[in-house]
């Protein structure tokens, strides 16, 4: 199974799912029973003027979540959309990671509050 998000579920990402900002990255996350664990990424022209920029960011995004999703570090039945920032140029991918591991971490507590929230 690939691990890219259709463009087609991108707006059910931002329109259903939850932020959360970090220091790299933006990540949107939207957990449902019918979801798979895709990622799709952002990069803006704004952020990245140069297109070979963009493209390093967008392969460095793809290839980090790949790697948490081999190591099970983020949860299942998940969709994904990170958008990257100014600061990820020149980061590495361990960098990177690191920074999806936090926010999917950080994501994870918010929606649980919320549930409990909620009750």
């Amino acid at each position: 199974m690939s691990t890219r998000l259709p463009g087609a579920k991108y707006k059910r990402v931002f329109d259903r799912g939850r932020s959360v900002k970090g220091r790299l990255l933006v990540a949107w996350r939207f957990s449902s029973p019918d979801a798979d664990q895709q990622a799709g990424v952002v990069v803006s022209k704004k952020s990245f003027h140069e297109a070979v920029d963009r493209n390093r960011a967008k392969r460095l995004m793809r290839e980090a979540f790949r790697l948490l999703v081999k190591e099970g570090a983020l949860p299942e039945k998940t969709e994904w959309v990170f958008v990257g920032r100014a600061a990820l140029g020149g980061k590495r991918c361990a960098d990177v990671m690191r920074e999806m591991r936090g926010l999917a971490e950080r994501s994870s507590v918010l929606s649980t509050r919320k549930e409990k929230g909620a009750n």
